[in-house]
């Protein structure tokens, strides 16, 4: 569900599909296809997700910068956003809540399109995502991304970390009706302290255990050698 601003100045929900629909496109999800992996086999296709759209390029992708330039911005209400994090090599999903326990309002646009086959007309929307690599919490978040050629991690300068903006009740009619750099202007994350730490505070735990028992392990080794 996504909000935008009613007739009488307050906000109305509407539902729609999470994932924007691109001008033209002639089903609701959109695939690439993929050659199969084995001799003769049939092609892979592979949904392209398109929920979220990056501030760089939003003004420019076929997905979204209809949305964008026409200004249908929204409003996303929820009570946690779930997050990978790989810190100990494996994800672990966290779930970013507020800290005050209130729910988030997350910037996001929104679009209409119409079935070609049947008529429907479907709301769709998506959330804007912006670099968040100097973020200290939102930072942790995501797989790290490795160089296409080698396969190593890239160093923390040549990440790409994505975060989503909150949009405060005082800044909601700029961000639904105001200009573009406007709306820009407030596509930044929260501070940390604005989040519920407790995942933060578990990997921490585990990866103090993982830490422990590997210099244990290296101490054993050593001491049979």
């Amino acid at each position: 569900m996504f909000l935008i601003p009613a007739g009488d100045g307050g906000l109305t929900g509407r539902l729609g599909q999470w994932g924007m629909i691109r001008a033209g496109q002639r089903e609701r999800v959109e695939y690439k296809e993929y050659p199969s992996k084995k001799p003769g086999g049939q092609p892979r296709r592979e949904s392209m997700l398109k929920n979220n759209a990056r501030v760089e390029t939003v003004a420019s992708s076929p997905a979204f910068k209809d949305a964008w330039r026409g200004g249908r911005r929204c409003l996303i209400p929820a009570l946690r956003l779930q997050e990978p994090n790989w810190q100990t090599g494996k994800c672990v999903w966290w779930q970013l809540r507020r800290a005050d326990e209130l729910p988030w309002m997350v910037g996001g646009i929104w679009s209409e399109w119409t079935d070609p086959e049947s008529g429907e007309l479907v709301n769709n929307y998506a959330m804007l995502t912006f670099n968040v690599d100097d973020h200290p919490l939102l930072n942790r978040l995501h797989r790290p991304e490795k160089d296409r050629v080698t396969g190593e991690v890239l160093p923390p300068e040549k990440q790409d970390k994505r975060g989503s903006a909150h949009i405060e009740p005082a800044h909601w009619t700029t961000w639904l009706q105001g200009s573009i750099d406007e709306a820009k202007a407030l596509l930044v994350a929260p501070p940390a302290e604005f989040y519920d730490k407790s995942d933060a505070q578990r990997m921490d735990e585990m990866l103090t255990g993982i830490s422990s028992q590997s210099v244990s392990q290296r101490g054993l080794i050593a001491g049979n050698t």
